[in-house]
């Protein structure tokens, strides 16, 4: 569901839930650590306000995610979320983070955390409707959720028709997403072009018809999209990721793959980008190990 952020964009959905000049030293310390991906650290730099302040305790939470002990996640940010129930980022997190609970557990616990998912995000958007993380994480749900646990494409159609007022780029994309599911692939081509077209210079939006060319067969013509975007966004850990991530998905070029994700390890990461654990855990699955 998260969907990498550009720098600029991270940081303004980072400071957006409260002014900076406003923040104890122990948050502004944090939000550094965070900055430099180093989570543990602004864990430890949090643990003194956590409890009592409904900021860092959301930072806390976000920082337990990122590390991947989602228990601990859940736990804090549901604290966050009791100290500050109007918190629109507080419920976008405790959603991803109930989401990836819903990933890993057993049948019966899995469909009360997808059902947790979905409050939250429709929760994160009824607080703030131009929370577009938060909107484009319930889009995302909506797509991909059976309709038993409140999925639909007709309810993401709507959400793309509404992220397309906010970012015309992006809702083609989401656009895109919809007509892709229900194998209108022709649409879905032409909707990743027209984004790519309305924001050339981004190379997300390359990603995003590379990624779908690929999932097509047309390797060929993915292999020359992902070049694009290469150019681009030179030596951008992104686009290495994703055509690693790619190349693997889909059994196309998997020994360039991995050494895609060894540069990508090998580079200075940010809190927008993929965690250094997925990039590690796709190189194991290339390495069939």
């Amino acid at each position: 569901m998260l969907r990498c952020l550009t720098p600029a964009v991270y940081l303004f959905a980072l400071y957006s839930a409260g002014s900076l000049a406003a923040e104890t030293p122990a948050v502004h310390a944090a939000r550094q650590s965070i900055q430099k991906t180093d989570y543990a650290d602004a864990i430890k730099l949090l643990a003194p306000v956590s409890d009592k302040d409904a900021e860092a305790a959301m930072l806390t939470g976000q920082s337990y995610y990122r590390l991947g002990d989602y228990r601990r996640a859940t736990e804090v940010l549901e604290h966050a979320a009791s100290m500050d129930p109007r918190s629109s980022n507080t419920q976008l997190w405790l959603g991803r983070t109930y989401g990836r609970r819903a990933e890993i557990a057993f049948a019966l616990t899995a469909m009360s955390y997808a059902n947790k998912t979905r409050a939250a995000f429709e929760k994160a958007v009824e607080l703030d409707p131009h929370n577009m993380e938060a909107v484009n994480d319930l889009f995302e749900y909506y797509l991909e959720a059976p309709g038993f646990l409140g999925g639909g494409l007709d309810k993401a159609a709507r959400i793309a028709q509404s992220i397309s007022k906010y970012d015309a780029a992006e809702g083609y994309w989401a656009m895109a997403r919809v007509s892709e599911q229900r194998k209108q692939y022709g649409a879905a081509e032409m909707q990743l072009r027209r984004a790519v077209a309305l924001a050339p210079r981004q190379a997300g939006r390359i990603l995003d018809l590379a990624k779908f060319l690929a999932r097509q067969g047309r390797f060929e013509e993915s292999d020359q999209t992902f070049q694009v975007a290469e150019k681009v966004a030179p030596n951008s850990p992104k686009v290495l990721f994703e055509r690693a991530h790619s190349n693997i998905r889909n059994k196309h070029n998997v020994d360039e793959a991995r050494e895609l994700l060894k540069r990508y390890l090998a580079m200075n990461l940010g809190p927008e980008d993929p965690a250094r654990r997925e990039a590690q855990k796709l190189l194991r699955q290339a390495s069939g190990t």
